[in-house]
């Protein structure tokens, strides 16, 4: 059995983040990171864009270069899977029962894609985009592919979308809601986004539910969707969420239920252990204390950061602005902030430009901004966001009044 002083179960942003950090501030003691895919940590949000579209080679998208992790004595212990925890032992047993100890552990495991529960959704030709391996699968397949059902209109059924339109595929999507990002933005950005797709072929239908996949020979050949239509697809991908993986955790007492539960120091109710990133839910002060999960790689850097600071000996609460971004085509999408229970928008310049912001007010306060190709919003709402101010309105609509400028209402 492995002994170490840290061990970090999940090599994507979070674990990976999570050792550079310890290192970064002095940490002398053993550092384990388990991984359940074979490669060393890379970046996620460039499988659905430039990997895909074949612009950036693996190798480019590499958290830090393979020798970055021997050259800090940090043990990559990849190709395993947590299958248990002892939390008062304080070990944990992979896939071929091979054990691991520990002092303390990060879990840092984000979460595996929602997969559809209809009849065929077992059939070949249905993927996913998480991991590398989903995307090479992808890939190795396109050659023979023409049209490609795309299920799901959040972000990543969205990016998926715009790389395949763009390497010459017909691509049929299909949102169950009555318009794309339904969870996540305000109706403006739906409606644009919606209109942007079409306008470059993608065939954008919502408010339309899957019935079943159509296969022939276990693989699939169409979607059937809820009224009886069939769809031909020589590919499915499906992109619907995520399950965020904390199986072995709350097995062992971890308190959780869309995520294990951690306080403000990433701490979960189990003794010497913390949780970070996708997998990670916390009451966060730009969603007015909910408890969420915030999938995103600015969550899962900034809690991994806390978790440290934490076993180093330094209480800093987790506070960090939330932000994102999204590109499809030529646009780039930055978002600051959570617009989650917004009461009203702001409309900051024209879509028909393609350079414009949503701003979403709560009570008067800017609590979070859509921008669109606007990259001095983007830059100067994030303090306003961040002040909780109740700003003037006029002026927040007038995209000729930079909005460092913007007074108080």
């Amino acid at each position: 059995m492995s002994y170490y002083d840290v061990l970090i179960v999940g090599a994507g942003h979070a674990g990976a983040q999570a050792a550079i950090q310890l290192r970064q501030m002095g940490f002398e003691g053993s550092v384990g990171m388990l991984g359940d895919e074979h490669e060393p940590p890379y970046e996620r949000p460039p499988l659905s864009k430039e990997y895909l579209a074949g612009d950036k080679p693996f190798e480019r998208i590499l958290i830090r270069p393979h020798s970055f992790w021997g050259e800090r004595n940090i043990d990559l212990l990849l190709g395993q899977r947590v299958k248990k925890v002892d939390a008062m032992a304080k070990i944990v047993t992979v896939g071929d029962d091979s054990e691991y100890s520990y002092g303390q552990m990060i879990w840092a495991t984000g979460g595996t894609p929602r997969l559809l529960s209809c009849a065929g959704s077992d059939a070949s030709g249905i993927h996913c985009v998480r991991r590398r391996d989903d995307v090479d699968a992808i890939m190795a397949r396109l050659p023979d592919v023409n049209h490609v059902v795309v299920i799901g209109g959040g972000y990543i059924g969205l990016e998926a979308a715009a790389v395949l339109t763009k390497l010459g595929k017909s691509v049929t999507l299909l949102e169950a809601l009555d318009r794309v990002l339904a969870r996540v933005a305000g109706e403006e950005l739906s409606r644009f986004y919606e209109a942007e797709h079409r306008a470059h072929g993608v065939d954008l239908r919502t408010s339309t539910m899957v019935d079943c996949i159509e296969t022939d020979g276990g693989r699939a050949t169409g979607v059937k969707l809820a009224d009886g239509t069939i769809i031909a697809a020589d590919m499915v991908i499906v992109g619907i969420g995520i399950i965020p993986e904390t199986g072995p955790l709350i097995a062992a007492g971890a308190t959780g239920g869309n995520g294990v539960d951690v306080d403000a120091f990433c701490r979960t109710s189990l003794p010497d252990v913390y949780a970070v990133g996708d997998c990670a839910s916390h009451a966060n002060g730009f969603a007015s204390g909910a408890q969420i999960r915030l999938e995103s790689v600015q969550n899962a850097n900034d809690q991994a950061k806390v978790a440290v600071q934490h076993i180093m000996g330094q209480e800093n609460a987790y506070d960090a602005v939330p932000w994102f971004w999204s590109n499809q085509y030529d646009l780039k999408l930055q978002t600051v902030g959570l617009s989650t229970g917004y009461d009203s928008t702001i409309l900051r310049g024209d879509p028909a430009t393609r350079s414009f912001s949503v701003l979403y007010l709560k009570g008067g306060k800017l609590i979070a901004l859509d921008c669109v190709n606007m990259v001095k919003d983007y830059v100067q709402g994030r303090a306003h966001v961040v002040s909780g101010a109740v700003l003037d309105q006029a002026q927040l609509a007038d995209a000729s009044v930079p909005l460092k400028e913007v007074g108080l209402a």
